[in-house]
């Protein structure tokens, strides 16, 4: 009999990629939104319900009859509530096997707060008495979208990370490791974190040539200040905790925190991760300027 998956954060870039990534699969995909109004493009992949992981007493009906959770919390200070409300609902459910997105370093001493408070969860499901499986990603290549207007526009991008190496992941292979999780025994994977991360550590001087290859043109890393970086953001509407939070995470990197890889993708998928070679040619339409 076909399990029943509950996917949280569903219309997210993560989240979406997952539903990709278990289309035809023998598994009835569920779709918690907030808002509904959100969820066309959802309807004709999987049953959309409505609800809120930071309001307990709206998520009963869309965990009733789910098997497997699919949990992303999304980043606020309120995320180790909203965890722990899903994890609870998944109990009082019978849900058996709950399949987290975490962050990459997450711990009790990580120099982020983001690390820290999904060290918070992380440690809560482990001692839920549900089987879980934890995924911790690096760097999203799908980051380096954000700066496309810029790219497109000038052949330059700023960030706040330095000359700092990074084992940037594809979001896609985030969501492919996840789908074969999901997909494989529940017993198979209970117990087990993994660290995600791309094929190789670059730096973005590194990516910007990457990018000028496929796009036949040159683009350029233009390393800029905590500061410049935190008033562009805010500048773009970002929520003051997120950017503190995205400024944390640049300090890290520009200490050497991200400067390393992992074999777990190869060994989830028998193939190794994307490059950001291969994002760079299958997103080049998205980096070129408008005609």
């Amino acid at each position: 009999m076909s399990r029943t998956v509950l996917i949280t954060g569903a219309t997210g870039t993560v989240s979406t990629a997952l539903i990709d990534a278990l289309e035809g699969a023998d598994v009835r995909l569920r779709a918690l939104v907030r808002d509904a109004s959100r969820a066309d493009g959802l309807r004709d992949r999987a049953e959309v319900v409505v609800g809120d992981l930071g309001d307990p007493r709206s998520l009963a009906p869309a965990f009733e009859g789910v098997q497997d959770l699919w949990l992303l919390t999304p980043n606020s200070p309120r995320a180790p509530e909203n965890s722990m409300n899903a994890v609870w609902a998944a109990r009082q459910a019978g849900v058996e096997r709950v399949v987290r997105l975490s962050v990459i370093g997450a711990a009790h001493d990580a120099p982020n707060r983001s690390g820290r408070l999904h060290a918070l969860s992380d440690q809560e499901l482990e001692r839920s008495g549900l089987r879980w499986t934890i995924l911790r990603p690096h760097w999203f290549m799908q980051n380096l979208l954000n700066e496309t207007g810029d790219i497109a526009a000038t052949g330059t991008f700023s960030l706040n990370v330095a000359s700092s190496r990074v084992g940037m992941i594809d979001v896609r292979d985030i969501a492919e490791c996840a789908a074969r999780v999901l997909l494989d025994a529940p017993d198979r994977h209970h117990g087990r974190t993994y660290t995600l991360t791309g094929p190789r550590s670059l730096t973005f001087d590194e990516v910007a040539a990457e990018l000028g290859r496929v796009l036949g043109r040159p683009v350029a890393y233009l390393p800029v200040s905590d500061e410049a970086k935190h008033k562009t953001l805010l500048g773009h509407g970002v929520p003051e905790w997120i950017a503190d939070m995205l400024e944390e995470y640049a300090r890290a990197y520009v200490s050497g925190w991200g400067d390393f890889t992992t074999d777990a993708v190869a060994g989830l998928l028998g193939r190794p991760p994307r490059d950001v070679a291969d994002f760079a040619r299958d997103h080049a339409a998205r980096f070129a300027p408008a005609v």
